[in-house]
């Protein structure tokens, strides 16, 4: 996406849809790396400064962190790894960046995450490890516990991204599965200071739950993660079974490995809302956000704003931005495509039936919405009259989950590429008063 800070004035000659592709960017510009990390680097210890991480901002997290170490502390050693998605890196020099498969967990990314306990093994007191943590980061970072193959947690998380299962409970299940999530890696560091850098896409801002947590204590059992499975029916081999009955917790937030660690969140699903905000409100107008941690079915998140925005649209007298970021869920019934933001906004556009001055943007931030090439998509009431014409019912495309071709025949896709950053959903409602 560009760096665009700046949003021009709505009137009546405005292109609206260029109008809220500026906005996302806006967005998006305010929770990237390259903004946020350089302030943040601490003075070097007295030995080894390693840096590891994992997500889908991983690689310019990394990238950011070492021209800042660079021109403030050249002679200081530092090395280590990060893994991030396919197509998601960025080029550095000491650090090393390797890429691996997400949503779906594959070899690659099992062989980073063995990289990175080698890394941190034998480390001291005087050493610091600075682990650089972002949305994705659970898929990427695969190591199964002892007796549990990739294969299991393959066909485990197959399961659970189908079931419309909530981020939070998802990473329950991974993490008792996992012999580097949940704290293990910091605890594997110990006794070098861990420093966490986290840039979240939970909602609510759980430090625990981002990329499963894998250098942050964790609360959960695995009686947790059984109730999960259970909750969405999702059936486990009987070795998977026994080893959330019989396996110890993770590391206690007790636990003396994380007495000298510290954390920080650099970026959430609010800042990216907050920019956009003040960016609309420079611009003249009105803005209303409904939160940062909306959940739920993605369709039914859509029909609901789609009452708030016919509401709203009988009484504004100027433009009206209604703004929301969280994460959705799907529910798989269909062999369609698409992800979560296309398909709340083709909830939202089925229940408005093209009402004229409400135009809709819904995007991942990570610039990638589900496993497809787009980020999300966007529409404006004149695409209702065009998918009339064209015969595409709103309706067969959501039973389907097809919503990826619904609007890729309107070509209304925004395909952004990788952004390297992830704060998850960002939706933006623009409400334009009535014309007499």
């Amino acid at each position: 996406m560009s760096m665009t800070p700046d949003l021009p004035s709505l009137d009546s000659t405005a292109d609206v849809a260029a109008w809220l592709r500026q906005l996302a960017d806006v967005a998006v510009t305010a929770v990237h790396p390259d903004t946020l990390v350089a302030d943040l680097l601490p003075d070097p210890p007295p030995g080894r400064t390693v840096v590891v991480g994992a997500g889908k901002a991983a690689a310019a997290m990394a990238a950011a962190l070492e021209r800042a170490w660079q021109e403030r502390c050249p002679d200081a050693p530092l090395s280590g790894l990060v893994v991030t998605r396919y197509g998601h890196g960025e080029p550095c020099e000491v650090i090393d960046v390797l890429e691996a498969s997400h949503p779906m967990p594959d070899d690659l990314g099992e062989k980073a995450a063995r990289r990175m306990l080698e890394a941190v093994e034998g480390l001291d007191e005087d050493d610091r490890v600075i682990a650089l943590i972002s949305g994705g980061g659970s898929a990427l970072m695969t190591l199964p516990a002892e007796g549990i193959s990739l294969a299991d947690k393959q066909a485990i998380n197959r399961e659970l991204l189908r079931c419309g299962a909530p981020i939070g409970q998802m990473n329950t299940v991974r993490r008792h599965l996992s012999a580097i999530k949940g704290g293990r890696l910091a605890a594997a560091a110990h006794p070098a200071q861990v420093l966490t850098w986290l840039i979240s896409d939970i909602p609510g801002d759980v430090a625990t739950q981002i990329a499963s947590g894998p250098t942050l204590p964790d609360r959960s059992t695995p009686a947790d993660a059984l109730a999960v499975l259970e909750r969405y029916g999702i059936e486990v081999p009987a070795h998977v079974r026994r080893h959330l009955e019989q396996v110890q917790g993770a590391p206690s937030p007790n636990d003396e490995a994380f007495e000298r660690d510290d954390s920080v969140t650099l970026a959430r699903a609010r800042d990216a809302l907050e920019a956009a905000r003040a960016a609309a409100e420079a611009a003249g107008v009105t803005v209303k956000v409904l939160g940062d941690d909306l959940e739920g079915e993605a369709r039914e998140l859509g029909r609901a704003q789609a009452r708030l925005a016919l509401e709203a649209h009988d009484e504004v007298a100027s433009p009206l931005l209604i703004l929301s970021g969280g994460e959705t869920s799907v529910t798989v019934r269909g062999d369609g495509r698409g992800g979560r933001n296309v398909e709340y906004l083709l909830g939202l556009f089925e229940a408005l039936e093209g009402v004229a001055g409400v135009h809709a943007l819904a995007i991942d931030t990570d610039g990638i919405d589900g496993s497809e090439d787009n980020a999300g998509a966007l529409f404006s009431p004149d695409d209702w009259n065009r998918a009339k014409e064209r015969g595409l019912e709103p309706a067969d495309y959501l039973s389907r989950n097809d919503a990826y071709t619904f609007f890729q025949a309107l070509d209304r896709l925004i395909v952004t590429g990788p952004t390297r950053t992830n704060v998850n959903d960002f939706r933006a409602i623009l409400v334009l008063p009535r014309t007499p």
